[in-house]
């Protein structure tokens, strides 16, 4: 659930800190007092699209933080553990800094984010629900996810197995699409294959060879200068007074005294050895001096490999390992083609069977929906009747579809449904997005959370003014319907009815006051008296009274009375 909400610089609101808590939290406040900057700044928090007019009017940036409480919420630790390596504490932290500029700056728990990542985190947090969220509803699409939250449980194993068959069909129409189209379209691949494979077998390269042949290039390209330098290397090594004279000398001279101190004999000993070693290496560059030779043909063949492994880079891989994947490839293709009748008939039988299997499962899917449709809509209808709508019906109706046979493939089922509706007695229902009220909209709407609220891994639910245009008994049994929801999922509610403010467990007043200059907007959670006359000033306006006070008390005790009796029935 969401603990708290801290602001700065954002619209009027210079700073604040928000305290939400479990059950219903209610923000109330006169019209214009700031009450939607708080639901656009816990938008922005949430990933929403950043606009620079949230941003205090001369300051360069607006910042915003929230704090959840995830302990009971296995779904968002399961994706905060994929994006780290740490284990996820139960309480979350996303903060959102927005610069004149337009920059956005997202961090989660200290570490930063991109708006994708953090979109998938917060749809499994709150579930924000405002007037012109109604207008979501009115699209088929959406109302076949709706029905599948009502049945989600019954769904989930069957689109694990829709997910399967959908996998292996994409997999098969792959290697299909592998032979090519018509009879003369696969004979020019196939002739393009035996090119390739022939090119690359014929030239038979190795691992190493390229950089084998590098090297002798540059041997070839540095012929004199080797050539030299060994010709140098042998006259300071054999000619006379060489270096081998000289140590000749030097052993000779040693030699002489060795016997005379254990050192001097040491000495003997090191420049004989030296003089083996000079000796075998002179013979070792004078074998090579004798031997060395790269005529012109042998120049030509090292680069005329070259430009052959060059070539066949350029074409099948940067490797001679990348070459050899290639030509594996190119068989198996090339040996698909040749055996065409066999290979295409193999996977045409393997398609045939899949798209039995999906149309079976999509023949489950449906059946399920429809089953569960049925006591979808009798409880939509229960509910529409309990909020004031005495002769609503409600129903949904399922267009028939043929069977799948090619791509593309639903992977949420083949169905479309449509919501249909009716309020007056006597008339028939007709479709939802064409003779539903804005009134009635925000009813059905608050309905559907009534049922669906339990059938979803969601913690909290904002709900934007959906009570506007209600009054009477049926504000009444809205206050109660939020109480309801609340006791299983913490509600944010922005209204203007004293009796859901009543219902409230934690009463949130928005106010504008003037300071130094500026109007600023005031946040403050309220104690039950604090509360109390909140109620009154919803009620009576200015023309507070002793009457209008017990009123606003018994609203809150009644109220208080209530969620007690549904408390001990959870």
């Amino acid at each position: 659930m969401l603990k708290t909400l801290e602001l700065k610089n954002v619209a009027l609101i210079d700073r604040a800190t928000i305290e939400f808590g479990e059950g219903l939290n209610v923000l109330s406040g006169e019209t214009g007092s700031g009450k939607s900057v708080i639901l656009d700044a816990l938008n922005f928090v949430l990933g929403a699209k950043a606009d620079k007019s949230i941003i205090r009017h001369g300051e360069d940036s607006c910042f915003v933080t929230a704090a959840f409480d995830v302990t009971d919420n296995p779904t968002v630790k399961g994706i905060l553990e994929d994006y780290s390596d740490e284990t996820p504490d139960d309480e979350l932290i996303i903060s959102r800094k927005l610069t004149s500029d337009g920059k956005s700056q997202i961090r989660v728990n200290g570490e930063a984010y991109s708006a994708s990542m953090l979109k998938g985190i917060t749809g499994y947090l709150i579930d924000v629900h405002g007037q012109s969220d109604h207008y979501s509803l009115l699209k088929s699409s959406e109302q076949l996810k709706v029905l599948d939250k009502f049945c989600r449980k019954e769904l989930e194993s069957e689109f694990v197995v829709l997910k399967e068959i959908i996998s292996a069909l994409k997999t098969v129409d792959e290697e299909l699409k592998r032979f090519g189209g018509s009879e003369s379209e696969r004979a020019i691949r196939a002739d393009i294959l035996k090119f390739q494979i022939d090119e690359i077998e014929n030239a038979d390269i190795r691992d190493g060879e390229e950089e084998e042949l590098l090297e002798k290039r540059k041997k070839i390209q540095n012929a004199e200068k080797i050539s030299e330098a060994f010709s140098q290397a042998k006259s300071a090594l054999t000619e006379e007074n060489c270096a081998l004279d000289c140590l000749s000398g030097a052993v000779r001279a040693i030699s002489g005294i060795s016997s005379l101190d254990k050192r001097y004999a040491e000495f003997e000993e090191r420049l004989k050895a030296a003089y083996s070693e000079i000796e075998d290496v002179s013979e070792s560059i004078a074998d090579v001096s004798d031997d060395f030779d790269f005529d012109e043909a042998e120049a030509d063949k090292v680069e005329s490999r070259l430009d052959l492994i060059k070539n066949l880079k350029k074409k099948y891989g940067a490797s001679a390992s990348q070459i050899e994947e290639f030509l594996t490839e190119a068989k198996r293709e090339y040996e698909k083609l040749v055996n065409f009748d066999v290979e295409y008939a193999k996977f045409s039988a393997q398609k045939a069977k899949l798209i039995i299997s999906l149309n079976s499962s999509y023949k489950k899917i449906t059946d399920i929906r429809r089953k569960f449709s049925l006591d979808f809509c009798k409880r939509v209808t229960e509910q529409l009747k309990a909020l004031g709508m005495k002769h609503a019906n409600f129903e949904i109706t399922f267009s028939e579809k043929g069977e799948v046979e090619n791509a593309p493939y639903p992977e949420n089922g083949n169905d479309e449904v449509e919501f249909n509706f009716s309020a007056n007695l006597g008339e028939p229902v007709k479709p939802l997005s064409k003779i539903i009220s804005g009134g009635e909209m925000s009813r059905f709407m608050l309905a559907l959370k009534v049922i669906t609220s339990g059938y979803q891994d969601i913690s909290t639910y904002v709900f934007d003014e959906i009570d506007v245009g209600i009054s009477g008994v049926t504000a009444e049994v809205v206050a109660k319907k939020f109480a309801d929801i609340s006791r299983k999922t913490q509600v944010l509610a922005i209204s203007h009815l004293p009796v859901v403010c009543a219902m409230s467990d934690v009463p949130i007043k928005i106010s504008k006051i003037e300071e130094n200059g500026k109007t600023v907007t005031v946040v403050k959670n309220l104690s039950k008296s604090e509360k109390i006359y909140e109620i009154m000033r919803i009620m009576s306006g200015e023309n507070a009274s002793d009457i209008a006070y017990k009123h606003a008390e018994e609203t809150v005790n009644s109220c208080d009375a209530y969620k007690s009796r549904i408390s001990s029935q959870i």
